[in-house]
């Protein structure tokens, strides 16, 4: 293939961009992808998943060479991006895909089309030296829902993936990982994170009256405050200690000379290894059997905490940052959670793409030299991996 046929990873960035692929749309983004895969020999199926209580979403995985000739290295990350927001408040059109001083701007040029570009350039360059016969598999499993509930994406390719015989042995998410300076950190771990409603019941009343009513208020605050003041661990080597946060308390009642016949609370945990969900919910429970009288709970699991110990693949991506950017890049479990928590299951996992700073804010951008850059990590990333 001539240089000139080449695939330009700031062109792949504006073009996916330029789609507006909101959760649930797709807008023709993975359109877009699967063109640029396809060139480059890469056999891509396309899939839509729906149900669940989720919008359809369309998906992608795509595989370059075979797996019984060694391992398969995978690329996983999300095609879906957050609404723009307010669009005044942009100083270029925010799915333009334009570009100012050296910058792209839009919404998803960090979070995370530019990432997806810079692999699928890596990959390109990659094959281009060593040829389809590396010993082993490339692959991308690009999700439209990872900025959803994250139903109908990665967690149900992953299982149409085991049902076909697909199997990953490394993966790498390109979710923007980097704090100030690209390469500055890598993900290696997500906590946990569920969230609970629980709503008090009690008997409406007047408040000059209170025996003949039953404020479920004091009983929801002595349940909460239970929760609270219990110290959940103290964190551990790679993580930090477990959190729970009230996020909201809500009586509904507009009165004041009136008793509320319920009063509901939400909170979230984010929690380390030291915890699964199973067990905070079941202790849960039985705080607000103790506390709370009649009540009503549910819960909501996003993910489970998990790491990736330090090790062959962390190595490896850390190798190949130290390589490109001479910086030694820290090991963190920091943040929020990401679809590496669905894939932790079926491989070794670790997170690594570009600085997050704009990320989901107004005028969104990345560097266009960060996007060669984080191309040329991947590119040593495939290299160090498929190393005999």
């Amino acid at each position: 293939m001539s240089s000139a046929a080449r695939t330009d990873p700031i062109i792949l960035s504006r073009d996916l961009i330029r789609r507006p692929s909101v959760t649930p749309a797709d807008a023709g983004a993975l359109d877009v992808l699967g063109t640029a895969l396809e060139r480059l020999g890469f056999a891509c199926h396309r899939m839509t998943f729906e149900g669940d209580g989720s919008a359809p979403i369309d998906n992608l995985y795509a595989r370059l060479g075979e797996r019984g000739n060694g391992r398969t290295f995978c690329f996983a990350g999300h095609s879906d991006v957050v609404p723009a927001g307010d669009v005044a408040g942009w100083s270029l059109d925010p799915f333009s895909g334009e570009i100012a001083d050296g910058i792209l701007y839009g919404r998803g040029a960090v979070d995370m089309k530019s990432a997806i570009a810079s692999f699928v350039e890596a990959a390109e360059r990659f094959t281009a030296e060593r040829g389809r016969n590396f010993g082993g598999a490339i692959s991308l499993l690009i999700t439209g829902d990872e900025e959803g509930i994250a139903v109908n994406g990665t967690k149900k390719v992953l299982r149409w993936m085991h049902d076909k015989g697909e199997v990953i042995d490394a993966c790498i998410v390109g979710e923007p990982t980097c704090q100030a300076k690209l390469g500055d950190m890598v993900k290696i771990g997500r906590r946990g994170s569920m969230s609970g409603w629980l709503t008090v019941f009690g008997a409406q009343g007047h408040v000059a009256y209170p025996h003949l009513a039953d404020n479920p208020i004091p009983r929801l605050i002595r349940t909460l405050d239970a929760l609270i003041q219990r110290k959940l661990d103290q964190g551990t080597d790679w993580f930090q200690p477990s959190n729970l946060e009230v996020t909201t308390i809500d009586v509904d009642n507009p009165a004041n000379n009136v008793i509320p016949a319920k009063a509901s609370a939400v909170f979230n945990i984010r929690f380390n290894v030291r915890h699964s969900s199973e067990a905070l919910i079941a202790w849960i429970r039985e705080v607000c059997d103790i506390h709370a009288g009649p009540h009503e709970i549910k819960f909501q699991v996003s993910g489970e905490a998990f790491l990736t110990e330090p090790g062959q693949l962390s190595e490896i991506v850390a190798g190949a940052i130290k390589e490109r950017t001479g910086i030694q890049p820290e090991l963190s479990t920091t943040g929020g959670t990401s679809d590496a928590r669905f894939i932790r299951s079926h491989c070794e996992v670790v997170e690594f793409g570009l600085v997050g700073r704009t990320m989901h804010k107004l005028n969104e951008h990345v560097a266009l030299a960060d996007i060669r850059t984080l191309a040329d990590i991947y590119k040593t990333v495939l290299d160090r991996y498929f190393t005999p």
